[in-house]
């Protein structure tokens, strides 16, 4: 947009026509998607033809693609698109029991297995009308959160990989390990030798993802075999399941591992440094009071969880 073309000269409606021909890559799905005529959306398609100076969509053979600069709007127009629809969304007067707001959190399935259903459960008995949308995250997301928590409303993290954002603390975590219990190799308890010798199943193994209990084998000269990689805590038992791997996970996961058969919870043989998870934000959002009645509700949702903790411990 230029100097001489005001936002209050501009049609937010072709944000909408725009994000769902970047998505669709195609006048006929674009236009069925918003229930228009083709017609009617290729009028909009020729206005931001005009606005940008760029096809936007380049005919090649029977198909279309998007130019180079309409992939690099791709990556401005949802995160526009959704600040737009919470302007929108917001009401002068709201209450948790009239509201039908969806809160949008990244995080991992660990996250969301955890305290993810205690903030759900909490939420369906003082507020039916609000859902949640549970993403998983990805190290490029993490990587970008800055700019992603600007669209959604939160991101599930432990300390360790966001800086200078606003967060809430929400509880203590430790780390074990589980075995196969036809791992004859680890006994009763797990050695450092073990940990030397064994194949590993880890989660996000690479230079900027990495779980803390992984890093800290290296940092006491234990470079780790690594034999599979997921991006799912949830998905490694079944990988340690009938071999002599062996998987790192959350203290909170342990009850979900132990109604396994065929696996065994062992102690770690070195003090692992406890996680502390955290709920974070975009400073956006941080007098936002729908906002804030649902970091309250993750908030809550932590004490839970650790005095259940403290209690299984």
């Amino acid at each position: 947009m230029t100097e001489t073309t005001p936002l209050s000269r501009l049609d937010l409606n072709l944000l909408v026509a725009l994000d769902a021909l970047l998505t669709e890559r195609s006048v006929t799905r674009a236009a069925e998607r918003l229930h228009l005529t083709q017609p009617a959306l290729s009028a909009s398609l020729a206005r931001l033809r005009t606005h940008f100076g760029d096809p936007i969509l380049a005919r090649r053979g029977n198909t279309y693609e998007l130019t180079p600069f309409a992939l690099r709007l791709s990556e401005h127009t949802t995160t526009a698109l959704e600040s737009a629809r919470r302007v929108f969304e917001s009401q002068a007067m709201w209450s948790p029991e009239q509201s039908s707001r969806e809160f949008s959190v990244y995080g991992s399935d660990y996250g969301f297995a955890t305290i993810g259903t205690v903030a759900a459960t909490l939420a369906a008995e003082r507020a039916p009308g609000v859902r949640f949308r549970f993403i998983l995250h990805t190290p490029t997301v993490v990587e970008d959160a800055p700019n992603k928590l600007r669209s959604a409303d939160a991101m599930l993290l432990p300390h360790g990989f966001l800086t200078d954002m606003p967060y809430v603390d929400l509880w203590h975590d430790d780390w074990y390990a589980v075995v196969s219990a036809e791992n004859r190799r680890v006994g009763e308890r797990l050695t450092m030798d073990d940990l030397a010798e064994s194949a590993f199943v880890m989660t996000y193994s690479s230079r900027s993802a990495f779980t803390s209990a992984a890093r800290q084998m290296q940092q006491l000269g234990i470079e780790p075999h690594v034999d599979v990689v997921v991006e799912s805590f949830l998905a490694i038992p079944f990988f340690v399941l009938g071999s002599d791997r062996v998987g790192l996970i959350q203290g909170a996961l342990t009850p979900y591992v132990s109604a396994l058969s065929g696996l065994r919870i062992v102690r770690l043989p070195f003090a692992a440094t406890p996680i502390m998870n955290a709920l974070w934000w975009h400073p956006v959002h941080g007098n936002d009071p729908e906002h804030a009645w649902m970091r309250g509700l993750f908030a809550e949702a932590g004490r839970r969880l650790e005095v259940e903790e403290r209690a299984s411990a």
